[in-house]
């Protein structure tokens, strides 16, 4: 039998996992390209020969996904493989049916196909959707595992849209360490808080290279997911987290509804500022459909140096650019913030967007009033840039997790709106990882 003659649709992440675990050494297939979306100048390239392995030495080339109907035919494709996260599920069957049409057959790879085995126990923490709260959630965990005694590292879903070959295994320690890997704000925004906190990350393009170095150096592995994907590890804990600002999403949206069936915690984020009638929407869909998993009740408190300065001013909002996105919200922490503390106007910044934000601002236009702090390379880095300075505000809140004054240069005051996650009444996360590692 020949190998079935495969392409693989991604975003640079999800997808070249799955080559890798399943399809590499694997001679009943052959995998003759990848196809991109989502991200922008991810495609147009090539998965390199130093990680795609003896069967593909010239690698695997790369095309924009608007071409896939006619690789399907140019290439005599077989089979399609949809491997990346955080759309509709009638989304995914469009897909379905234009591979469909076209002849080849249409697939989705599940846990036991896709996730390694480690050595450690790993507790990995995932969402039903991008910006439910994963990542404060994930910095609540390893703080909780550590003060138990634990030693731990985070391990980061994949975001390698540069160098692939040097990306290969990326161990992250210090904020220089940032610098050295040309990061991206979009990986920043994930990395730098861990190391706020003394967490070492790892991260990049071979997770099964990446899994064992980490299992040198701790006791637990903290799996921190990425948009709405699910664990690359086999987890001995899963903790979901859930949005009550956007209640059914959890059953709506792929592959978010997996986590939503496979989880062991649920995490229902942000009821402080949810309406009450959809944390219960949203809490008795969790129980419906996973009666077994804990729930636990969080809110988002924010953190902000000086809230007075904001009254009366006139301000840009900054938030971070997946969960504007494809998370699909129209705000976030610093949108709250800037109504909360009273700001005499938030700054509408899509008249003076530049550049491949205003390009943004195009292919989301459901964003909304706030600014997706967009930066997947050096132009979109000065494009962001550009545009805080061209509005005409008196302060701009910056809500990513980061601080964006260590990449750009803002001529306004600004100010980080900051915040954690923290459990209201019982059980808690401390309980729960306490009854699972308790020494």
């Amino acid at each position: 039998m020949a190998p079935i003659r495969t392409i693989i649709m991604g975003a640079a992440g999800r997808d070249f996992h799955n080559f890798n675990v399943f399809f590499r050494n694997n001679p009943d297939y052959q995998v003759v390209a990848f196809t991109a979306t989502q991200i922008p100048n991810i495609e147009e390239r090539k998965y390199p020969a130093e990680l795609s392995g003896t069967r593909y030495p010239h690698g695997i080339p790369i095309y924009p996904e608007s071409d896939l109907q006619s690789l399907i035919a140019d290439l005599a494709v077989d089979q399609v493989i949809f491997s990346y996260s955080d759309v509709p599920h009638e989304y995914v069957m469009h897909k379905a049916s234009t591979v469909l049409a076209c002849g080849a057959d249409f697939r989705l790879m599940g846990l036991h196909s896709t996730q390694l085995k480690s050595s450690k126990p790993v507790v990995s923490v995932c969402a039903v959707r991008t910006g439910s709260g994963k990542s404060q959630t994930t910095r609540r965990v390893s703080f909780l595992l550590r003060e138990m005694g634990y030693r731990v590292a985070a391990v980061r879903h994949p975001m390698p849209y540069g160098d692939l070959v040097r990306q290969r295994v990326q161990r992250y320690a210090t904020y220089s360490d940032l610098d050295k890997n040309d990061c991206t704000i979009e990986e920043r925004e994930e990395y730098e808080p861990h190391l706020d906190n003394g967490v070492i990350v790892y991260a990049g393009v071979d997770y099964e290279a990446i899994l064992r170095q980490a299992e040198q150096e701790v006791d637990i592995v903290l799996w921190d997911g990425g948009n709405n994907d699910f664990p690359f590890f086999v987890s001995d804990l899963n903790i979901v987290v859930l949005d009550p600002h956007r209640p059914g999403h959890e059953t709506r949206y792929h592959p978010g509804e997996t986590n939503l069936r496979i989880a062991d915690v649920f995490v229902i984020n942000k009821v402080d500022t949810a309406i009450p009638e959809n944390v219960i929407a949203v809490r008795t869909t969790a129980g419906q459909i996973n009666p077994k998993a804990t729930i636990i009740e969080a809110a988002s408190p924010l953190f902000i140096d000086n809230p007075a300065a904001i009254q009366g001013k006139r301000v840009l909002v900054i938030e971070d650019g997946p969960t504007l996105t494809h998370g699909e919200m129209a705000y976030g922490a610093g949108w709250v913030a800037a109504r909360r503390f009273d700001a005499a106007e938030i700054v509408d910044p899509r008249p003076y967007a530049v550049g491949s934000i205003a390009a943004t601002y195009q292919k989301y236009p459901n964003t909304g009033a706030i600014l997706p702090a967009m930066g997947y390379g050096d132009e979109m880095v000065h494009d962001l840039e550009a545009t805080i300075n061209r509005a005409p505000v008196d302060l701009v809140l910056s809500a990513t997790p980061i601080d964006l004054t260590r990449i750009i240069k803002v001529n306004t005051p600004m100010q980080r709106v900051r915040y954690e996650l923290q459990e209201i009444g019982r059980p808690t996360l401390r309980d729960v990882l306490s009854a699972r590692f308790g020494k």
